[in-house]
Formats: structure tokens, sequence, C-alpha cells
């Protein structure tokens, strides 16, 4: 299956807000409850779209998958882990839908990043991750980012990843 990454639109805020919020039922059910439990809302979608770009990809049903690239910092993220950049961007809150997990559709989009990030230009991009059993650290070390650091943000234990772009 091809997954193409196109940018999220103000029409796309209500049906990405009940993806965000089925993913994060998922996880609860799976894992219990912890931070990756809060709903979202279509308020809150089209707050990121206003901050950043929010990025979909599409089925014939809707929408399977979403991340968001920031070229602000986040809060949770300390600089100092990181390697020396110029231009790097944030990956934030990607998500597959439950049903569609374990399929390569994460990895197909994480590398639509890589690609949008270099057309950006940015030479680097940043994540971080619950370091939880519901977290993705073993999702983005098996794609190969690396990891640069384990902290606790606001009581949330937190690994940090980045992707160097040549």
């Amino acid at each position: 299956m091809k997954i193409r990454l196109r940018e999220a639109t103000v029409e796309d805020a209500v049906e990405l807000a009940a993806s965000h919020t089925a993913v994060a039922e998922h996880l609860t059910g799976v894992h219990g409850h912890g931070p990756w439990s809060t709903r979202t809302t279509e308020r809150g979608v089209r707050y990121a779209m206003r901050q950043m770009a929010v990025f979909v990809a599409r089925d014939r049903r809707g929408i399977i998958a979403t991340l968001r690239l920031a070229t602000k910092k986040p809060w949770a993220i300390d600089k100092s882990y990181f390697a020396p950049s110029r231009q790097p961007l944030y990956l934030l809150a990607m998500a597959v839908e439950p049903g569609r997990q374990r399929q390569g559709i994460g990895r197909r989009c994480l590398e639509q990043a890589k690609r949008i990030a270099k057309a950006c230009p940015a030479d680097a991009i940043r994540l971080d991750t619950y370091d939880a059993a519901a977290g993705a650290g073993p999702f983005y070390a098996k794609c190969g980012c690396k990891e640069v650091g384990r902290i606790t943000y606001r009581h949330a234990p937190l690994i940090y990843f980045e992707i160097l772009l040549a």
C-alpha cells in the first residue's frame, strides 16, 4: 500500500480529533490510563494547524495516519540532548489508526516526514515518546531513529530520538 501524506485542511479537523481520540482510547484500553489517555478536540486540532504543519494519510474510508511537523521547540524537549542543528523540525503527535497499525504505515509516514523535512530545508528531526509500554520507542528505534536521552517531564518518562538529515 502506497502512503501519501498531504497537509491537513480545516475541513479535516473533526476527523483528526476523532482519530487522535481513537488512538488514545486504544492505548488506554491496552496499557491503562496514562498521559497518552487525553481526548483531542476539534478546537485543539485547529489550534495545532495554526501553530505547525499537520499532515494526514488517507485511504478510501478516511484518515489512517497523521503527524505534525513544527519549527518551534515543544516545551518537553531539552535541546541539550540533541546534536547541534541549524534548522531542526520537531515531529509531534504521530498516530496510526489502531486497526491499521503494524502494517508499515507508520514507517512509510516517517519516511515521508524525512522527505518533507529535507525540502523545508531542515537538517534534523527531533521527537520524544513515552518511555512506557504505550510509547513508540521500539518503533522509532526500529526505524533507525537515534535515541539521545531519557528524561522525566511533568511526571511523564520520555525518550528523545533524533534523525539527522544529510
